[in-house]
């Protein structure tokens, strides 16, 4: 049985990886807008990932008894000054992200909650792996400095994404 303060605070998280799903689409609209549709796959398949994770904790809450509530969702950010602009927000919101998470391990933790602290582990570990991977592209845009050629190289690699389920979703 998840405490009062755990459920409210899984709930405010699959809320932010709902309304992550949502940014990661709006950056997608916004390549696209700019004929980048490798980066817009790309962020596509992020959105896809988001919507995967706020489902692992939407079935987490109700497999300990509580109750999922879903809050409002704000519209975000539409457009980016440069293709490394938009990488470099999305690697900052996956840090607010990864402090999100620890902060509901440390609760977990005050709370003696150890089948949430479990839970939790698998988002440590995925925030480790979703900063390394926006960070990787935010490094070789920066590398290319914006040249069209490397642009262009850039949005092929980015378009090679596919979906993968997580473990667990």
């Amino acid at each position: 049985m998840l405490s009062k303060k755990m459920e409210k605070a899984l709930n405010e998280q699959l809320n932010a990886e709902l309304s992550s799903s949502y940014i990661y689409l709006s950056m997608a609209a916004y390549y696209e807008s700019e004929n980048l549709d490798g980066f817009a796959s790309w962020m596509q398949m992020q959105a896809q990932e988001e919507v995967g994770h706020a489902m692992k904790f939407y079935k987490y809450i109700q497999s300990r008894g509580g109750r999922v509530t879903l809050g409002a969702i704000d519209g975000p950010q539409t457009s980016w000054k440069s293709p490394t602009s938009g990488f470099q927000s999305a690697l900052n919101h996956e840090k607010k992200i990864t402090k999100r998470i620890d902060d509901l391990v440390e609760l977990a933790n005050g709370e003696n909650d150890n089948a949430s602290h479990q839970f939790l582990m698998w988002f440590v570990a995925e925030q480790v792996e979703e900063e390394e991977s926006v960070s990787r592209v935010v490094d070789k845009l920066k590398m290319i400095d914006e040249a069209p050629g490397g642009l262009f190289m850039m949005d092929r690699e980015l378009a090679r994404r596919a979906y993968q389920q997580s473990h667990g979703e």
